[in-house]
């Protein structure tokens, strides 16, 4: 059969191309948008073309590039430049399917889509708002490395059991529960595991030191028996008034109400006229117990022999930057500070040419740059290679910004 005309053969490849490359320009949109979107990541351009290939192998036989008897027949420029317009057709809409991701408002994200949740059967919604009753399932399990835990301990860590908001991811609610148990047990190490009706699978380490440990350098620990207010925990800051008016401040180190266990609340049962378990809590209950207090080395001695009139407990405020964090992390949000690295995308650059928000999904909180801080920098900030950054975002953002950014 003799060889077209040359014009021929070029409309021919580019009605095959077009023919052909539908459906692996389709794919490569698909992709390109779902990644970016998704991950935030880009497919490689070279791995859009093997993929076009392929499809387009797969579509219309267009693999006969790799054949050199069809690449040598009569219609091979036209076979040659069909391909080539898969490909150009290919990479188009990857591109665009790309942008499309990064630019679309991101309403859902890969972490969401795989991230455990509780079941709503477990969430108690009588009190107005979300709580989930969390307890321990099974045996406490030891910690390899550690030493084994003493039976007693292991009784009160299995018996615990208290309320949690139920608006937390599953992974953040386990970082709570592994955060109060360490907090009420003076645990060295613990690690949780909750299912979706809010069972946790717990695995504990012993305290590693006792009252020692607790005791800040140029203090000393004193003990008390005194009558106790309800509600009172390891950190608070206490005011001793004695018998001979003498006002003596300290920390609370350790209390416990007489007849309850330092970890232990007694509750009682409000429907069902059924005594109910006692629940776990880092507070006194109220009455007659022991206070443990660490003062200044010059008055320990003195508070020893005192009568103690009363107990007062100072406020120390409300801390909003607290408040924040917490509303913060229930967002899956994460605080990191980074310098800036040497030649990066932020080095000389400002925040807005950099487009911090919009490539990495984190913001900027503060800048320190020779030796200030800047709250809240706008666009126009420049920092330099070496600056201190405070960024908020997801753990994926943060991790990308660090390693893209930070040196």
């Amino acid at each position: 059969m003799p060889a077209s005309s040359l014009p021929i053969q070029l409309l021919l490849g580019l009605y095959l191309g077009l023919l052909t490359g539908i459906v692996p320009g389709l794919v490569s949109w698909a992709l390109g948008f779902t990644f970016k979107y998704f991950t935030g990541v880009s497919i490689p351009g070279f791995g859009v073309v093997v993929l076009a290939l392929a499809v387009a192998g797969v579509n219309g036989g267009l693999l006969a590039l790799n054949d050199q008897t069809i690449r040598n027949s009569a219609n091979g420029t036209a076979l040659l430049i069909a391909i080539i317009v898969v490909l150009m057709i290919s990479l188009y809409a990857h591109s665009k399917g790309d942008a499309m991701g990064a630019a679309l408002p991101k309403r859902l994200t890969l972490r969401q889509l795989t991230e455990r949740t509780l079941s709503t059967d477990a969430i108690d919604l009588t009190a107005g708002r979300g709580r989930v009753k969390v307890t321990v399932a099974g045996d406490v399990a030891d910690i390899e490395g550690y030493p084994a835990l003493p039976a007693d301990l292991r009784a009160e860590v299995r018996a615990f059991g208290d309320d949690f908001a139920a608006d937390l991811p599953l992974s953040e609610l386990e970082a709570a529960v592994a955060e109060r148990l360490r907090a009420e047990y003076d645990l060295a190490e613990v690690t949780v595991r909750l299912d979706e009706r809010g069972r946790a699978t717990v695995a504990a380490a012993p305290p590693l030191a006792g009252i020692s440990s607790r005791v800040p350098d140029g203090k000393r620990a004193v003990s008390l028996s005194v009558l106790l207010p309800t509600g009172i925990a390891r950190g608070d800051e206490i005011t001793v008034v004695t018998a001979d008016g003498d006002a003596v401040d300290g920390t609370v180190v350790a209390a416990r109400t007489d007849g309850v266990k330092p970890e232990e609340k007694a509750t009682a049962a409000t429907d069902g006229g059924t005594d109910a378990p006692p629940a776990p809590s880092p507070t006194t209950t109220g009455g007659d117990g022991r206070l443990t207090l660490a003062v200044d080395r010059s008055v320990a001695t003195g508070l020893l022999d005192a009568d103690v009139r009363r107990l007062a407990v100072r406020s120390r405020g409300t801390r909003r930057e607290f408040e924040l964090i917490a509303l913060l992390r229930r967002a899956g949000k994460r605080f990191r500070r980074f310098s800036v690295r040497d030649d990066g995308p932020l080095d000389g650059h400002t925040l807005r040419e950099a487009a911090v928000r919009d490539e990495y999904g984190v913001a900027v909180l503060a800048v320190r740059s020779g030796g200030r801080w800047r709250l809240g920098p706008d666009g126009d900030v420049r920092p330099e290679a070496g600056a201190d950054l405070v960024v908020v975002g997801t753990r994926e953002g943060l991790d990308r910004f660090g390693r893209e950014v930070a040196a």
